[in-house]
């Protein structure tokens, strides 16, 4: 396994990979500067930052989605979710086929080990945000919101 790292606007981003694809994108206190060998990583740090420019709606960098055969389910229906747009957590759950599953939705949404290409921020509880666990919590899912409002109908 290999490690990048991205200086972005919220924060420091580990990046966990090989060539069987990501599979954490981790928020750390650190730089650290790495040859990155590995044409995956490569794209995903070309990627986050057009993404971060607001250039990038669609990551094509392959993952490695780890968990349960539901929460696979979920982060492929986390995927769909369009740029800029927002679903609550029921019908996240109606999208996994699972209409009653909002809390189990919920739970595995919060378990995403690959924030930002695979979207949880796009997932807010239907009385308001809901929370978010990455970076500095609550207003990391403010910045990525707004981000992805700001730049959502520029080409």
């Amino acid at each position: 396994m290999q490690k990048a790292y991205f200086d972005s606007p919220i924060g420091v981003l580990e990046i966990c990979g090989d060539e069987s694809g990501v599979c954490e994108i981790n928020f750390v206190r650190d730089f650290v500067f790495t040859d990155v060998t590995d044409a995956n990583l490569r794209l995903c740090l070309s990627e986050l930052e057009s993404y971060f420019k607001g250039k990038l709606k669609t990551f094509k960098t392959q993952l490695n989605i780890g968990g349960t055969a539901f929460q696979r389910c979920v982060y492929e229906n986390l995927q769909k979710i369009p740029y800029g747009e927002r679903v609550t957590y029921a019908q996240l759950a109606a999208m996994t086929g699972r209409q009653r599953a909002f809390r189990a939705a919920g739970s595995a949404n919060a378990k995403n080990k690959i924030p930002i290409i695979v979207p949880c921020h796009r997932v807010v509880a239907s009385n308001g945000l809901g929370g978010y666990s990455g970076g500095e919590g609550l207003a990391t899912k403010i910045w990525l919101l707004e981000h992805e409002a700001k730049f959502k109908d520029k080409a």
